[in-house]
C-alpha cells in the first residue's frame, strides 16, 4: 500500500554514481522543495513499489511516484524536469516523442552507467543539510 503522506518521491539506484549525481542536481534545482528521495535498495522503496505491477518497477535507475502514479525511465525524468527551477520544465515537451524512442536512449545510458560513471559499495549517506529530503 502506498504511504499517502509521501508524494513526489524519486526512487534511485543508491549505489550508482550517475544516479547520485542526478539526485544532487535535482536537489539544487528543487527550489520549491517538491521532492523526497528513496534508494531503490531501501525497505521503504521495496514496500512502496510492491503495490505496483512488477514490469513498472523494473527500471534500471529511476522511478518517480507522483499522485499515486508511478513513472519509469524517460517518463520519470521528464515528469521530474517539469518541477525543477529554471528552464528545465520545457523538457517536459519531449513527452510527445514516442516512449520507445525516448526509452531507447535512456536504456542505453542506464545499461552503461556503472561502466562509465562507476559504482559505490553502499548507498549514499545524505549530509545533515539534505537529510530531511530522504526516506529510509
Amino acid at each position: 500500500m502506498i504511504n499517502t503522506k509521501h508524494n513526489n518521491i524519486i526512487f534511485f539506484d543508491g549505489v550508482c554514481n550517475l544516479c547520485n549525481a542526478s539526485v544532487n542536481f535535482i536537489i539544487k534545482k528543487d527550489k520549491k522543495n517538491v521532492f523526497k528521495f528513496a534508494a531503490l535498495q531501501s525497505d521503504f522503496a521495496k514496500k512502496t513499489l510492491a503495490s505496483f505491477p512488477k514490469d513498472k518497477t523494473q527500471a534500471d535507475s529511476i522511478l518517480y511516484l507522483e499522485n499515486k502514479k508511478l513513472y519509469s525511465k524517460s517518463s520519470a525524468a521528464l515528469h521530474i524536469a517539469k518541477h525543477l527551477n529554471g528552464g528545465y520544465p520545457i523538457l517536459f515537451g519531449f513527452m510527445i516523442v514516442p516512449k520507445f524512442i525516448r526509452n531507447f536512449a535512456y536504456d542505453f545510458i542506464a545499461k552503461n552507467r556503472y561502466k562509465w560513471y562507476g559504482k559505490k559499495q553502499e548507498c549514499m549517506i545524505p549530509t545533515p543539510e539534505i537529510k530531511s529530503k530522504f526516506i529510509a
